[in-house]
């Protein structure tokens, strides 16, 4: 899904529910209203709250384009200055700026979130987590974010997860779950099992493998 869609995603709910309830309205109008005049104004009212909430979802839409690209301005203003990508974007530690697809994505190391193998995050966790929900809350509240699971690809052998889609997806899950506990809300956030299908390294030693094993937050400010 490319970030356009992204964008929509959050106004879609909406959408259709305003079309069902216009729907429903029409039907109770026709089925039991045998005052042709009432049954012409009651439609009338209908399709004029139906335009005016039609033109507020494209005012909202059009106002969050346009916080989102003065968002990407100041970051890529900032960074031009000489601010680190982490700095400029409020998170910690290896981050990514992609002006272009309008991402912002915080990778975190498995090693850091879970033990070998399992989908519980660590206690240990917390302080990371707790920052980066922090800057979710503080600063890219109306945007949308992905919780992306990746493995390396040695094949799943001790472990209950059936394979390494799994492990990513549940690893995912837990991240996402943790965020949407303190606070970002569930409309706002979706997880993503990868399993070993977007390698950032080879996978050709010990070191390449832990680089692959990740959660990376993608928050879309596009």
């Amino acid at each position: 899904m490319n970030t356009a869609n992204k964008t929509k995603r959050f106004f879609s709910d909406r959408l259709r529910t305003i079309a069902f309830l216009t729907c429903l309205v029409s039907v109770t109008l026709f089925s039991g209203c045998t005052d042709w005049k009432k049954k012409y104004e009651g439609q009338l009212s209908v399709s004029k709250n139906l335009e005016g909430l039609l033109l507020r979802e494209r005012t909202e839409r059009s106002q969050l384009a346009k916080q989102n690209q003065a968002t990407i301005d100041e970051l890529q203003r900032q960074i031009a200055e000489g601010q680190s990508t982490a700095k400029a974007t409020g998170f910690e530690g290896d981050v990514r700026f992609d002006p272009s697809a309008g991402t912002i994505t915080v990778t975190l190391q498995n090693t850091i979130l879970f033990s070998s193998g399992k989908a519980t995050l660590k206690t240990a966790t917390s302080r990371e987590l707790d920052h980066i929900q922090s800057v979710l809350q503080q600063k890219y509240s109306n945007n949308l974010v992905d919780v992306v699971g990746h493995t390396d690809t040695d094949p799943i052998k001790k472990s209950k997860w059936r394979d390494n889609w799994q492990l990513s997806a549940e690893r995912a899950l837990a991240v996402a779950g943790y965020l949407m506990k303190r606070g970002v809300p569930e409309n706002r956030i979706r997880a993503v099992g990868c399993g070993p299908a977007r390698p950032v390294a080879s996978n050709s030693s010990s070191s390449s493998k832990a680089r692959n094993r990740r959660v990376e937050i993608v928050v879309y400010v596009r």
